[in-house]
């Protein structure tokens, strides 16, 4: 029932915001033209990240591929926040279960409801789609495996993420270190070598060669390492203030688990990265990291719980009553808590949005503001405004926003946009400061 409620308020949360123009081009629009490729078997060519560009070459998610049938059914980037919404929710099922067997039914049912209104998930549910919806559940079944020692289970959910990013092999290789530290040592040293040969192989030949420029972009991020490493780790204080938040609803009791070693992966690319982005709480950065530091927090609770016996009640009561408080005290602050409100108020702009691109043709070729991108990709091809013009393309329409936008370039879309008359394109539609161009024949 609770992974039902949580499903509901996702996708309710999700649909909401691309009612409103709240999810983007990059990266809804991005990961729809894949799965809208996959769907048609071909190849994941996403033009808004550039005209013939291979989204493996960009990050290696091949598992969207499962996406394909249920969007060749329902072509709309909807399908894909749906999908989100069905895979967030459904970790709580192994996280729930395993906190009620340890905590029982009511502290559990609580630790199981901390778990899916944690900040991690929201702001991932919250921000248009991503591959990582996929890692949340196998982790979180992968994790509950391993605290009950269910060890060949927990691999077999650890494999497909293999399939999900190019970063995740090194959540599982930690997980062979941890079946190697319980005893499983093959098993564990064979999950961990292949793991690593997985992250070799992806990061340095299969994303190069698929990438237009030959090598794997995001390798920049570990660039500019001016000061010692622990310097470079730990600050600026946004990263603690970030690990605080990770550790939080566990009362600390996730430290107490081995199960905590899974973060460390996450934790350390976020945090080496030259990225402000990566180091914040918002986006969908910290959703891997929700399954482990809850389930982590039931291991170390059930850990004290075997020690302290005769504590076992008040420290379980005390670990829920933890959770809950921080969950409540949180909330006004988090995406779920936009359905109270604002999810549901009329939006004028983004009626009159569609109303305009209803204008556009299907099968046409467009360039789109980043906001208006998502709303365009299931029927047309799209290409990012204003950047298209130095990629060389020549859409028949383009639609933006009067008063530019923060995403990509203001400056250059304010540019951009009063050089239209000159390079051909007649204004065809205004509509609350949403505008439609068209390429005049012959230009």
């Amino acid at each position: 029932m609770l992974a039902a409620l949580l499903f509901a308020g996702y996708a309710a949360l999700s649909v909401s915001r691309h009612r409103r123009l709240q999810t983007s081009g990059y990266d809804l629009g991005i990961f729809e033209q894949a799965v809208r490729a996959y769907a048609w078997l071909r190849a994941p060519i996403s033009p808004l990240k550039g005209p013939g560009f291979n989204l493996l070459g960009d990050h290696f998610h091949p598992i969207l591929v499962t996406l394909a049938p249920m969007y060749r059914l329902f072509p709309s980037p909807i399908t894909l926040q749906v999908a989100q919404a069905a895979l967030l929710s459904c970790s709580a099922i192994p996280v729930t279960r395993l906190a009620i067997r340890v905590a029982g039914t009511v502290p559990g049912f609580v630790i199981g409801a901390g778990y899916g209104l944690s900040w991690g998930l929201q702001n991932a549910a919250g921000f248009d789609f991503h591959e990582i919806c996929f890692a949340v559940p196998l982790l979180a079944f992968s994790l509950e495996s391993l605290v009950r020692e269910r060890w060949r289970a927990a691999v077999v959910w650890a494999a497909p993420l293999a399939l999900v990013k190019e970063d995740m092999p090194i959540t599982v290789a930690m997980i062979g270190i941890y079946l190697a530290l319980h005893g499983r040592r093959r098993l564990g040293a064979a999950v961990t070598a292949a793991a690593l040969a997985v992250v070799l192989l992806v990061i340095m030949v299969i994303i190069p060669a698929l990438n237009p420029g030959g090598h794997f972009s995001y390798l920049s991020y570990a660039a500019g390492a001016s000061q010692d490493p622990v310097t470079r780790l730990l600050t600026p204080s946004v990263k603690l203030h970030t690990l605080l938040l990770v550790l939080a609803p566990s009362a600390l009791l996730a430290l107490r688990s081995p199960i905590m070693i899974m973060a460390l992966p996450t934790l350390a690319w976020r945090f080496w990265s030259n990225n402000p982005d990566h180091w914040r709480t918002n986006n969908h950065y910290s959703a891997v990291l929700m399954p482990v530091v809850f389930v982590a927090f039931v291991d170390g609770l059930a850990r004290l719980r075997s020690r302290r016996p005769h504590l076992a009640r008040p420290v379980t009561v005390a670990a829920a009553t933890s959770c809950a408080m921080v969950t409540a005290t949180l909330a006004p602050g988090l995406p779920l808590w936009d359905l109270t409100s604002v999810a549901w108020r009329p939006d004028p702009t983004a009626t009159a949005a569609r109303d305009v691109l209803r204008q556009i043709p299907d099968g046409a070729v467009v360039a789109a503001d980043n906001w208006l991108a998502p709303q365009l990709t299931n029927r047309t091809t799209v290409y990012l405004f204003p950047q298209e013009r130095a990629q060389g393309v020549r859409p028949e329409w383009i639609v933006t926003f009067a008063q530019p936008k923060a995403f990509p370039d203001p400056n250059l879309q304010a540019a951009r946009l009063a050089d239209l008359p000159a390079e051909g394109y007649t204004l065809v539609r205004q509509d609350d400061g949403v505008l439609l161009f068209r390429r005049t024949a012959g230009s």
